[in-house]
Parts: structure tokens; C-alpha cells; sequence
């Protein structure tokens, strides 16, 4: 990759839920806290891809998915991720070796054209959950334990602010981004 003068890509895709998980609640004994949520995991969950380069200072790169679609369909499809991959390489301004998963969308027929026809591009894939190979994993993980964990959303717009509002605060943490953040003291 140095030899290339390439950028180490990551790739990795997350949903977020109007229902977050609960972190922590208390309550006085013998007094189950209730939280009530209007709408539902599935029909208010928005999806969320990213890209994190990893040479020198890491980088961000995330782009939501689209809501209104004609065909109805609510995760990324190949055309998005051709989109966000093009976008990293305008940013980023040179060869790019990208590391994503296994996910099904990622080895389409359309998308493995595209990466064919890009000579900036290489793709390898990792398996379909790999935490310790893929930082964004880690990233997605963090969003969850801190920004989204017991917090009831108003409505969508209210969890795609909080989502987008904790993924600029972590682009100024390399720590994080790079994982070396992540890690926890032996005891």
C-alpha cells in the first residue's frame, strides 16, 4: 500500500432503531421503569454506511440512506456504495485499497463491475462480522454505547441528528476512529 501511495479504506454499514437499547435505568425497588416509544424498531430504523481511512490522521466518511425510494427498498444498494466509494476517492485524491465485509450487496454483479473498471480501486473482503479487522465496526459500536443508549427518539429526524451529531464529534477523536481508544485497562 505505501509503495502504491494507496489509502487504507474500511467499510461497514449500521442500522439505528427509534427503540435503542437500554443501557442503564434505575428505579425505586420492586418498580419496573417503563420508557414508551412511538413507532416501531423496523419501520423507523435508519441505516447508515461508512468509511474510514485509516492513513495517516483517520477520516470519516458516512453518508445516510436515502429514504424516499421508487422501488421501496430501505437498505444501500451497490449504486449507493459506487457513490460513497467515488465520493472517498474525490476526497481522498488517490488509490484506494478497500477492506469491507461479506455482505451480499457488496459481491452484486453490478458491483463487482465497478470495482473491475476502477483502476484506483482493490476490494478485499472480511467475513460478515469481524470487529477486530474492521475499525467502523468499532465506530458503530461506540454510537451505540453513548449517543442512542437509553435515549426515546421524538420522531426520525430526532435520531438522525443524534446519530449524525455523534459521528462528527468522533471524526475529531482519532483515538476512537483508530481504536486505540476503544481499549480497556487490564484490572
Amino acid at each position: 500500500m505505501a509503495a502504491l501511495g494507496a489509502w487504507l479504506v474500511f467499510e461497514d454499514e449500521a442500522g439505528f432503531s427509534m427503540t435503542p437499547p437500554t443501557t442503564r435505568t434505575w428505579s425505586r425497588r420492586e418498580h419496573t421503569p417503563v420508557v414508551r416509544v412511538r413507532g416501531r424498531s423496523r419501520a423507523a430504523s435508519r441505516r447508515r454506511a461508512g468509511l474510514l481511512q485509516a492513513r495517516r490522521t483517520p477520516r470519516l466518511i458516512y453518508r445516510p440512506c436515502p429514504d424516499a425510494r421508487p422501488d421501496g427498498r430501505k437498505n444501500f444498494s451497490w449504486k449507493d456504495y459506487r457513490d460513497l466509494i467515488q465520493t472517498a476517492h474525490d476526497q481522498l485524491g488517490g488509490p484506494i485499497v478497500l477492506v469491507w465485509d461479506n455482505l451480499i450487496t457488496h459481491l452484486t454483479a453490478g458491483m463487482c463491475r465497478c470495482i473491475a473498471d476502477r483502476d484506483w480501486l482493490t476490494a478485499f473482503q472480511l467475513p460478515p462480522y469481524a470487529p477486530d479487522l474492521n475499525l467502523v465496526e468499532g465506530i458503530w459500536s461506540v454510537l451505540r454505547r453513548t449517543v442512542v443508549a437509553s435515549r426515546a427518539f421524538a420522531d426520525p429526524d430526532d435520531l438522525i441528528t443524534a446519530v449524525r451529531r455523534g459521528l462528527c464529534q468522533l471524526q475529531y477523536r482519532p483515538d476512537v476512529l483508530t481504536g486505540t481508544g476503544l481499549q480497556r485497562e487490564p484490572p
